[in-house]
């Protein structure tokens, strides 16, 4: 292995200040979820999430269960990841959880304030079967609540609301 290389690979493995961003989302926080699945009212359901840093403070792990509820989703439970690739100057996420069987992925970046990551990716259209985009706008509002929107592409290439997810820190 030539020395360049070897510098380069110990360089991806280094944490910068784009890590340090992630900080804020660390703790429990109770959830709200509104989510859109056709016309009229969205459906309301709550539970919560543990975030911590893992891995030397490379990764965001996220731990969401929800509330024990009647509804589309009873006793659903998630998993993600989300980190910043010093390789490719990107924010990834990875997601899965209790509804589906497909593992999201999204990339992204945050603006210039430090406080609203966008992010975007492909899901599995449950009508069609077919890929679908998807935008996820993760607005740190402070220290204590953040919110999560997701939009998804149509079979029309129009774009909607399916998901918004408020997060309150417990204290």
């Amino acid at each position: 292995m030539a020395e360049a290389t070897k510098t380069d690979c110990a360089q991806m493995a280094v944490t910068v200040e784009a890590h340090e961003k992630l900080k804020p989302f660390v703790g429990t926080f109770k959830s709200t979820i509104k989510m859109w699945m056709g016309p009229g009212d969205p459906h309301v359901s709550t539970g919560v999430m543990e975030n911590r840093m893992e891995l030397g403070g490379r990764y965001l792990h996220q731990s969401y269960k929800g509330d024990d509820a009647a509804g589309p989703f009873p006793n659903f439970e998630g998993r993600g990841y989300w980190g910043f690739n010093t390789v490719t100057g990107k924010y990834e996420g990875f997601w899965i959880d209790t509804v589906s069987t497909c593992m999201q992925t999204e990339t992204g970046d945050v603006d210039a304030t430090g406080k609203v990551w966008t992010m975007t990716g492909k899901t599995s259209n449950p009508q069609t079967c077919q890929a679908m985009k998807k935008r996820s706008v993760i607005t740190l509002h402070d220290d204590d609540t953040h919110m999560l929107e997701m939009y998804f592409q149509g079979p029309d290439g129009n774009e909607s609301k399916g998901m918004e997810i408020k997060y309150t820190r417990i204290k």
